[in-house]
Formats: C-alpha cells, sequence, structure tokens
C-alpha cells in the first residue's frame, strides 16, 4: 500500500492497544517528516513523539482519545501556519497507515504548559497514533463524506483524472466530519472555497482541515504525475461570495 492508496481506506482510530511501537518505525516517521516538503515555504517546524504508555502525558480531547503514542508537531506562529502543519500531519498519517498504525487528529488537547511551547514554536497539531484495538482500515463506501456532486461545481464535463484528484480531497478527514471544502472546476482548475464563517476568516480548525485535505490533493497529483500550483488569484480573493469564501486555486498540469 503506498500514500495514495491509504487515502482511501483510513479511518480515524480512537481505540489503541497498549503495544509498543518498535524503534526503528518510530525512527521511520521522524525520518518521513524530514522529507516532507511544507505546503507553504518559509515556516520552520519540528516534530515531537510522546511515549504515552505510561499515562505521563494526560492530553484529553473533546473525544476523550487516550492513545499509546502522539505525534506533536510545533510551528512557528505565522500566515497559514495551521494550514501546513495539517498539511504535514495528513501526510505522516497517510505514511503511518501504510505501515499499519492507525492515527486520529486531536483537537484542542489539553496539556500541560511546558509542553505547549519548544524553541520558540508553538504547539499546532496533535495527532493520537498506535496499534488499533481490530482494523485501522475500512471499506471507501463507508466513509462518511459528501459526494462529489455535492462538494462540485463543474463549468464544463471534467476529465478522468480530475475526478480523481477531487475524490481523493473529498476523502480527508476533517474536524467533526465537517467537511468544509467546496471546489468550482474549470478545464484544469480548481477554485477552492470554504463555507463562510461568522467572521468572514477560515475558523482555526478548518486551517488545519485545509491543510489535511490539500495534502490529500498533492499525495494524488503525485500518483499521476500532476503537477499542481497553489496560487491565489486577485480577482476572486477581493469578491464577496455570500455562502462561501475564496482559500486558494490549483492549478493543474498534466
Amino acid at each position: 500500500m503506498n500514500l495514495f492508496e491509504a487515502i482511501f481506506v483510513r479511518k480515524s482510530v480512537r481505540s489503541y492497544t497498549n503495544e509498543g511501537i518498535s524503534p526503528k518505525v518510530l525512527e521511520d516517521i521522524l525520518k518521513q517528516f524530514d522529507e516532507i516538503n511544507g505546503l507553504f515555504g518559509g515556516v520552520e517546524t519540528e516534530l515531537a513523539i510522546f511515549d504515552n504508555r505510561q499515562n505521563d502525558y494526560k492530553m484529553l480531547s473533546l473525544l476523550g482519545i487516550k492513545a499509546p503514542y502522539y505525534l506533536v508537531l510545533y510551528s512557528e506562529e505565522k500566515d497559514r501556519a495551521m494550514m501546513n502543519a495539517g498539511y504535514l500531519m495528513e501526510q505522516l498519517s497517510l505514511y503511518m497507515y501504510t505501515r499499519g498504525i492507525g492515527s486520529c487528529f486531536i483537537g484542542n488537547p489539553i496539556i500541560k504548559k511546558k509542553y505547549q511551547y519548544r524553541d520558540k514554536k508553538r504547539m499546532m497539531v496533535v495527532m493520537a497514533f498506535g496499534k488499533p484495538k481490530g482494523s485501522c482500515y475500512r471499506k471507501q463506501v463507508e466513509a462518511k463524506r459528501l459526494s462529489l456532486d455535492e462538494l462540485c461545481v463543474y463549468k464544463e464535463t471534467p476529465r478522468q483524472w480530475m475526478k480523481q484528484l477531487l475524490d481523493a480531497a473529498r476523502m480527508a478527514p476533517s474536524s467533526m466530519n465537517s467537511q468544509p471544502w467546496r471546489f468550482v472546476v474549470f478545464d484544469s482548475r480548481i477554485h477552492i472555497f470554504s463555507k463562510k464563517h461568522p467572521s468572514d476568516k477560515l475558523g482555526k480548525w478548518d486551517e488545519v482541515n485545509f491543510g489535511i485535505m490539500f495534502a490529500n490533493m498533492m499525495t494524488a497529483a503525485e500518483e499521476m504525475w500532476l503537477d499542481v500550483d497553489l496560487i491565489r488569484l486577485d480577482e476572486l480573493s477581493q469578491k464577496n461570495f455570500q455562502n462561501n469564501q475564496y482559500v486558494l486555486s490549483a492549478i493543474l498540469r498534466p
């Protein structure tokens, strides 16, 4: 199984055994992180693995997920840093699924203050991981996701590779399964929007959600040998849309 295949069969794991993962595999996870380029340049990040098998790190979430290990992503506090963090962590999640390791993003973890910063970088995203009780996979049809017809507006009949790319994007996990993304597709362009928030800004966790979605999209593009440029178009960013907020545009080149 490669990263692209993992997109369609991964599921969020909320129940783990307390079995240890070999130091070699933990080292491989850290090495994998070092090989990933960020979604945006110029944002320094750092990854830490917390071994919680002795309950040393009492991280609590709204879902009450207790895991033997946690991945913690620290980052400089810059524009789009949360989106970049989601992008990096989703790629690590997919990598772990190729190794039979389950994971789950944790929203609003409660953790001691001394762990919240590292070398002036702030904790951005926390992910529970470990060996699951049961399987960490499911069939694609079992995923509770909106269909492409519900998420996309097509300006013309999309090509097959475009639909495959969008299918990978729609499979991304999101906070409370909110699936905030909407796509307007024209030729080789995807204009990406978020369901509008009262503040007219992306919510904190939507930044992470979109980073996760972009990780799936970029993984699919690499699998299909597509080049992707993520840009922000002035003509769209200056428009006021009633129900959605413009995020970015993806320009694809087969």
